[in-house]
């Protein structure tokens, strides 16, 4: 089966196509990546010259390319990450995330539409729900984002299941909590604060520090997607989740302690505008389905910390 990854030089695409390609299962994977800040050739270095992986670098706003990427590579089914997606430069300045999230998506939609494809796996986020102080959002509840990330991801979620529901397009929407693991670009928090606890500098604490996010290791997600791959419906919408909901503070201090640290490297900084204050998935469906997570949290943060330690190769120029 030929499989189109969207955003695949990205934290979760990289990983995801890794981990498919890492069994014998018949895929080939043509990645078509931007290559933004974001996206890193060195994500998937190792994979350079397997005849089961194809690169492609282009825009998925692009619709002559995307067209002759379907055309070319008999694509089959999209697993759809591609997305401009951190929150503070969404504040700063909106419009990348809206040609990127609603415009890329609709031009994927259209050529997977043209084309045929069995399956468009859409991956969403759990910040379109925005923000509850007690409970868990289930996939029936309503949209309420926050920031123009979230808003613009909410908006391709309507485009996916509007093509499901117009063109009966083969197409589902995933939504997932925060993933920490490797190759995640150093200024989201978790490799943040390692990488710089491993250069001997402060970690920036938003506030008070005590919003709350459910964190999932990014492996268990590639799973999920795999999982769904397989047992999936069209037009269904799947939470994804650890159970694993922390206040940013004890993120800290877990880092902390198992970097040798104390509590004076935390430096608290103005908290940002519309920042949310907690958000919690309801997984019931997925694990219902036969999916649930494989790795302990703590487990998965050592081997997460381990890696940024034994790959400075990788971030150092990130960073710079």
């Amino acid at each position: 089966m030929n499989i189109l990854v969207t955003g695949g030089c990205g934290f979760i695409g990289s990983n995801f196509i890794r981990h498919v390609l890492s069994e014998e299962n018949g895929y080939s994977i043509i990645n078509l990546d931007k290559i933004t800040y974001a996206g890193n050739i060195a994500n998937l270095q190792d994979l350079v010259g397997d005849p089961r992986y194809t690169f492609i670098r282009g825009d998925i706003c692009d619709k002559r390319l995307v067209d002759l990427v379907f055309h070319k590579h008999s694509i089959e089914t999209v697993v759809h990450f591609a997305a401009e997606s951190h929150v503070d430069r969404s504040i700063t300045d909106s419009s990348p995330f809206v040609m990127t999230n609603v415009l890329g998506t609709q031009v994927l939609l259209d050529a997977a539409l043209h084309h045929g494809i069995t399956q468009f796996i859409h991956i969403s986020t759990d910040e379109v729900y925005g923000s509850t102080a007690s409970g868990s959002f289930t996939e029936f509840d309503n949209l309420h984002p926050s920031s123009p990330y979230s808003a613009s991801k909410a908006a391709s979620d309507l485009l996916v299941h509007a093509y499901y529901t117009t063109h009966d397009l083969p197409a589902l929407i995933t939504r997932c909590t925060n993933n920490f693991g490797p190759y995640q670009y150093p200024e989201k928090l978790i490799p943040l604060f390692i990488t710089n606890l491993l250069e001997g500098r402060n970690v920036p604490v938003y506030g008070t520090g005590k919003n709350v996010r459910d964190w999932i290791y990014v492996l268990d997600h590639c799973r999920a997607i795999e999982f769904l791959m397989d047992r999936g419906k069209p037009g269904e919408i799947y939470n994804i989740g650890g159970r694993n909901e922390k206040t940013n503070l004890e993120i800290t201090y877990l880092i902390l302690e198992l970097l040798g640290k104390d509590k004076s490297m935390i430096e608290y900084v103005k908290d940002r505008p519309g920042h949310d204050f907690r958000y919690s998935l309801d997984c019931s469906k997925i694990r219902g389905a036969g999916w649930q997570p494989e790795y302990k949290f703590e487990d998965a943060m050592v081997q997460t910390i381990e890696w940024y330690r034994r790959n400075e190769w990788w971030w150092k120029p990130l960073k710079k």
